[in-house]
């Protein structure tokens, strides 16, 4: 397995205990219980998978590994955000790191003002081959500096092999993240045939187009500015493949290829063995590490009984945004950015991902000492964060002294939640 060199600042948690304890215990990870640190009347459960993923962890080593070896002192720029976490973006900002472009792809400092020597970082998620082929222009060299998850990257060849086999790609994914615009261009440069869908709604639409209940004029206005060039649904729509933008709800991913599979088999009465002459089987494109993450937090919503859910991580992190929308299924949830967030004993800051917006949240969820809390991470969110949020917690209960005393046992207090009771 490859070693990162992740800063200890970001690991260095009681989390780490809990995560060996579990990997010793349980190395196929096959055991979604999840765990329990106990603090008093004060119960946390944390699910059994959550924290940094491998693209994360990659893309945190290989550009610290670049600013502690820059012995020339060359101007250091990221190209956008490294990944979605204001906390960590920030340390890079104090590292003096330049950001060049807005995640929305508008600029902060003009790709013109830089030089061949200048290091250009390519954040985890990638980017288009046009940002690519301007920054190769003007004699940067990206390869050396390339972060881009590899399980992104592995979504691009499944998709320059479906297009090879002339399957119209779909792509579930948002058409303003990073990561699907890289996708949409890496997987277009053969051929064109791609068009990108939000959610079900949008299959449901699409579908409509598969059956021809719907002419072409009317899809240029359905799918406006999320299609190749020249897409005619009349004949794209007949031979198609599903992947996704990796932090996606792998669920989700999964019930749209499914649905738009069935669309194809009523349509043009399949039977088994013609299936695959309209359906591409896509499902090793989604990712490991999102599926493993959300897979744990429904687990531990729907089987252990909780007063409050507590996310945390970036605003604008698609993967944490969607571990939110899980847990609040099944139990009270406030999502935020950090311990700073939670007010005071009755007051949260609180990330609505429906509305995009911070709402502060008047809550009665810490005033009875019996509680049982959830804490959940993105996979774009430091262990670090869940010690903060904890010691936050156990302030409301005690005074700094006994809080810090109640956290300090808490690692060696740790047990696996052996029951949903």
């Amino acid at each position: 397995m490859k070693h990162f060199d992740v800063p200890l600042q970001y690991k260095d948690s009681i989390v780490k205990h809990v995560k060996n304890f579990r990997l010793q215990a349980d190395k196929l990870k096959k055991n979604l219980t999840p765990s329990l640190l106990q603090a008093g009347d004060l119960q946390f459960y944390l699910p059994r998978n959550f924290g940094f993923c491998y693209g994360v962890e990659n893309a945190i080593s290989l550009t610290n590994n670049i600013i502690d070896n820059n012995t020339e002192n060359k101007r250091i720029f990221l190209l956008s955000e490294l990944i979605h976490n204001p906390i960590i973006n920030q340390h890079l900002i104090e590292k003096g790191v330049q950001f060049l472009m807005h995640n929305d792809g508008r600029n902060i400092i003009p790709f013109d003002t830089l030089r061949s020597d200048d290091i250009v970082i390519i954040p985890a998620f990638g980017t288009t081959i046009k940002i690519e082929n301007q920054l190769k222009q003007i004699g940067i060299d990206i390869q050396q500096y390339y972060s881009t998850c590899p399980f992104v990257e592995k979504v691009w060849k499944k998709g320059k092999e479906l297009l090879d086999e002339n399957y119209t790609i779909i792509i579930h994914g948002k058409p303003e993240h990073e990561e699907t615009k890289a996708t949409f261009s890496h997987v277009t440069q053969s051929k064109n045939a791609c068009v990108i869908i939000r959610d079900q709604t949008e299959a449901n639409l699409l579908a409509q187009y598969i059956r021809k209940e719907k002419n072409t004029a009317t899809f240029l206005t359905d799918f406006a500015d999320k299609h190749t060039p020249n897409f005619n649904p009349e004949k794209d729509l007949q031979r198609i493949g599903v992947i996704n933008q990796t932090t996606m709800l792998a669920t989700e991913t999964q019930a749209i290829a499914n649905f738009l599979k069935q669309s194809l088999i009523d349509f043009y009465q399949l039977t088994d063995d013609k299936v695959q002459n309209h359906f591409a089987d896509t499902r090793d494109t989604l990712c490991y590490a999102t599926n493993e993450n959300q897979k744990a937090v429904e687990y531990m919503v729907k089987n252990q009984p909780l007063d409050l859910v507590i996310v945390i991580g970036g605003h604008n992190s698609s993967n944490t945004c969607n571990l939110y929308k899980i847990a609040h299924q099944h139990a009270p949830a406030i999502f935020i950015t950090n311990e700073k967030d939670l007010t005071d004993k009755h007051t949260a800051q609180h990330f609505n991902v429906y509305e995009k917006k911070i709402e502060t949240r008047t809550h009665e969820y810490f005033n009875s000492p019996k509680r049982r809390i959830g804490i959940v991470i993105g996979a774009s969110c430091p262990d670090s964060e869940i010690d903060f949020v904890i010691k936050k917690i156990l302030r409301f209960y005690y005074n700094n002294e006994e809080a810090e005393q109640q956290f300090n046992t808490l690692a060696q207090a740790f047990i696996p939640s052996s029951s949903h009771h």
